[in-house]
């Protein structure tokens, strides 16, 4: 008797399509969000306060930057993760852990909609 390999269900995965759905346009509209404080930060000019203030508000302007370009980066690959997870539901893959090849928990799934691996794949790599 061959085992069928095990997966979700079609109803469950239109269930955790939709979840990776909200979820891609809520991280969509960070993304704008970083992108618009970032561009923003490009306007907010200085030179009607005193030099110290300045050096500093410079100093804190760069440091700025370096951090929403860090978040838009960090943003940009949440959403690309969650891309790929639709494209795991589409074929039918999704929720099967790329190490032990068992079912992720729903629970997982339902917080991080893009794993890949189960707790216990993640706790081997500790």
């Amino acid at each position: 008797m061959v085992e069928e390999k095990m997966r979700y269900s079609d109803a469950d995965l239109a269930e955790f399509k939709e979840i990776i759905l909200v979820k891609m346009e809520k991280a969509k509209a960070d993304l704008e969000l970083i992108k618009s404080a970032y561009m923003n930060d490009l306007n907010n000019g200085t030179d009607d306060t005193s030099p110290t203030f300045k050096a500093f508000e410079e100093g804190s302007e760069t440091m700025s930057k370096e951090a929403n370009s860090q978040l838009a980066i960090r943003q940009e690959k949440f959403i690309r993760d969650l891309k790929n997870a639709l494209f795991r539901v589409e074929n039918k893959t999704y929720g099967v852990c790329k190490v032990t090849g068992k079912l992720i928990s729903k629970e997982r799934l339902k917080i991080v909609p893009h794993a890949t691996m189960s707790i216990e794949a993640k706790n081997l790599q500790r």
